[in-house]
């Protein structure tokens, strides 16, 4: 397992010289801090080089990390660990990540996708039929299933412990019967949890539209028992709009 393997004299060189996937039966690699090293000090190795390749957040800029200094140094895990966080905070995001997943089997899959970008609007989603891979300590047990040379792998990640995000596709199809300006927020209640509110869309709301976005949330809710539905004006409407959702949709990533 490579946690951010290092950039500065090891990327473009050869593959004797860095890690690689010829140097085991197995090797998946979680990229953290890849932009480059000059200007934007990145300390991690960007290209894939292992048999599975995790992208979190995109694997350059990870949440939580760009947080003012003070606030980082003065950290929740103390001023040792806050102090290294400020000087390679994404760096060191990649062993976090791995520890983390020991504790979550089921958590950070990782999603095929050529981009980000792609990831970000869904292109990617579900997993496909094989499953997705998680990525950290549980990678291994994708070792029989990939079938290309190089397989990056994408997904979203918390700002703090607990960093495990699970990845929902909510659609919503709007009933009413007037088209009003405002959002909608909708909540997820499952066998093992609920989640918070998510805002699906904002804007103008007309009846009978269908809304879509793809939600990374703090639990896996397990089986979808309940869905809550919100949405609110964006100012005092003095007609009093009525607005309602005819259908909730809720798609999870892994099956």
């Amino acid at each position: 397992s490579g946690l951010d393997p290092a950039q500065p004299y090891f990327q473009g060189t050869p593959t004797e010289v860095r890690l690689d996937k010829s140097d085991a039966d197995f090797v998946d690699i979680i990229h953290t801090d890849s932009a480059p090293t000059i200007p934007n000090l990145g300390f991690g190795i960007a290209p894939a080089i292992g048999h599975i390749d995790f992208y979190p957040n995109g694997g350059e800029q990870m949440p939580g990390c760009g947080k003012n200094p003070v606030s980082q140094i003065v950290d929740l895990d103390g001023i040792w660990e806050g102090t290294r966080d400020f000087v390679a905070c994404n760096h060191l995001r990649s062993y976090k990540y791995y520890s983390d997943s020991i504790i979550y089997p089921n958590g950070f899959l990782g999603y095929p996708c050529a981009s980000y970008d792609l990831f970000q609007s869904g292109t990617c989603f579900p997993c496909p039929q094989q499953g997705c891979p998680n990525m950290g300590h549980y990678a291994d047990k994708y070792k029989g299933k990939i079938t290309q040379d190089f397989l990056k792998l994408y997904l979203n990640t918390g700002e703090a412990r607990d960093f495990p995000l699970w990845r929902y596709k909510v659609t919503v199809t709007l009933s009413g019967k007037s088209k009003v300006k405002g959002y909608v927020n909708v909540a997820l209640y499952g066998s093992d949890g609920n989640t918070k509110q998510y805002q699906i869309t904002k804007g103008t709301l007309k009846p009978d539209n269908t809304y879509t976005a793809y939600i990374d949330a703090e639990v896996n809710v397990g089986k979808v028992t309940k869905v809550k539905f919100l949405w609110n004006n964006n100012w005092i409407n003095p007609t009093f709009p009525k607005l309602g959702a005819s259908t909730i949709t809720v798609e999870s990533g892994q099956n």
